[in-house]
């Protein structure tokens, strides 16, 4: 049996995650030629170089900045992502970077390594260890900037720890506060989160009001000897204003998970290689989520963790179902139904959606959906993707 949908990796994806797809319907292999669908973790995508066929992308992680996006969306391909699947990932390294930069493990590691073996080697650790004294982090202040699914289980972790912690985020909603432990204190500024913070920890996402959000004048309102963690993007972080922050002393540390050449033999400056992520654990939740994503587009014509779409969804009530991926312009919906009336097909269900310029519209209909006629609506102006879902002939697993 052919299957009906060709899905293209560009990564090494979660075993467990890709079984997740049932052979019958789905074949799935690296660099599929023709796929209609992408499924990818740190692959940079060219634009370009996306095929006419594929009808979504999937990124198996929060983060889509290696995927061009907007271009995407003037195609009407919904780009697909799974936030907070890797949350506890990241939430555990933050916690083990905090412990690494208080109590100076690094360099107390690489001072015992870099001891030669004799006969005075108790006595030479026991005068050297002095040069790695550290903090306790009982009793300090953590701020955490950006309060989504990872911060805020920073912040419960840091609780748990017994610091004080104080939150920020520049989009803060009433859903955010009501998922927060009740101690964190929120302050009305990233001005405010630096000045009064023992630590600091990022975890917005790169767009252009947070680039460089961490900048020497920012970095000057730290108390002296603060520490600095990213674990969200490189570029959130000026990196000539840190390497002098850390020089000077105002910085004790600054640790992330974005190495840099500037970064190359900088004391005070720890970057790990991309770790964030990188647990099976992690890995397996993130490629099951943006999975079930993508065979709910494909099967039900199903829109749920898109970057660019709204999210769609409509419970199935006849066999002939059309998706519909349009500019967000008046009358289209009434576009869309005249066409369909003017091929004399009924309909039975209909739900349209937007989200900022973009619009997703499923219809139901009673009768068979003809090739003609999904010709006719792809060519009514706005409309950017046209595609007939019908069901698996075998139930859903």
């Amino acid at each position: 049996m052919t299957a009906r949908f060709r899905i293209a990796t560009w990564n090494t994806i979660s075993a467990k995650g890709l079984r997740r797809f049932p052979a019958h319907a789905y074949r799935v292999e690296h660099a599929l030629a023709d796929p209609d669908a992408i499924l990818l973790r740190s692959h940079v995508l060219d634009a370009q170089a996306v095929p006419a066929s594929v009808k979504a992308i999937a990124r198996s992680g929060a983060g889509v900045n290696n995927v061009p996006v907007a271009d995407m969306s003037r195609r009407g391909i919904p780009v697909f992502n799974a936030p907070g699947a890797n949350a506890n990932a990241v939430k555990e390294l933050v916690m083990a970077a905090i412990f690494l930069a208080a109590r100076n493990l690094v360099a107390a590691i690489d001072g015992v390594r870099a001891l030669a073996p004799g006969p005075d080697f108790e006595h030479r650790v026991e005068e050297g260890k002095k040069a790695f004294a550290g903090v306790e982090v009982r009793g300090k202040t953590l701020a955490v900037v950006g309060l989504g699914a990872i911060g805020g289980l920073v912040a419960d972790a840091a609780l748990r720890l017994g610091l004080r912690v104080v939150g920020y985020d520049p989009q803060v909603t009433p859903e955010t506060v009501s998922r927060l432990p009740a101690p964190v204190r929120l302050v009305a500024s990233v001005d405010e989160a630096f000045a009064t913070a023992d630590f600091v920890t990022l975890h917005v996402p790169l767009v252009e009001s947070t680039r460089h959000l961490a900048d020497a004048r920012r970095l000057a309102l730290c108390p002296k000897g603060a520490v600095l963690l990213n674990f969200s993007r490189a570029a959130i972080v000026d990196e000539e204003a840190v390497v002098a922050a850390v020089a000077s002393g105002r910085l004790k540390a600054y640790v992330c998970d974005f190495p840099s050449p500037r970064f190359a033999g900088q004391a005070g400056i720890v970057a790990l290689p991309h770790l964030g992520a990188s647990t099976e654990e992690a890995e397996e939740a993130s490629a099951a989520m943006v999975i079930d994503q993508l065979r709910d587009f494909f099967e039900e014509g199903t829109v749920r963790n898109a970057v660019n779409f709204p999210a769609v969804e409509m419970p199935r009530e006849s066999p002939h179902r059309v998706a519909i991926a349009n500019a967000n312009v008046p009358n289209m919906l009434g576009m869309i139904s005249t066409t369909m009336a003017a091929a004399s097909l009924n309909i039975h269900n209909m739900v349209n959606k937007s989200k900022g310029e973009m619009a997703y519209t499923l219809v139901d209909l009673d009768s068979e959906v003809g090739e003609d006629v999904l010709e006719k609506l792809s060519r009514i102006p706005g409309v950017l993707s046209v595609r007939l879902v019908p069901p698996l002939a075998e139930p859903r697993e």
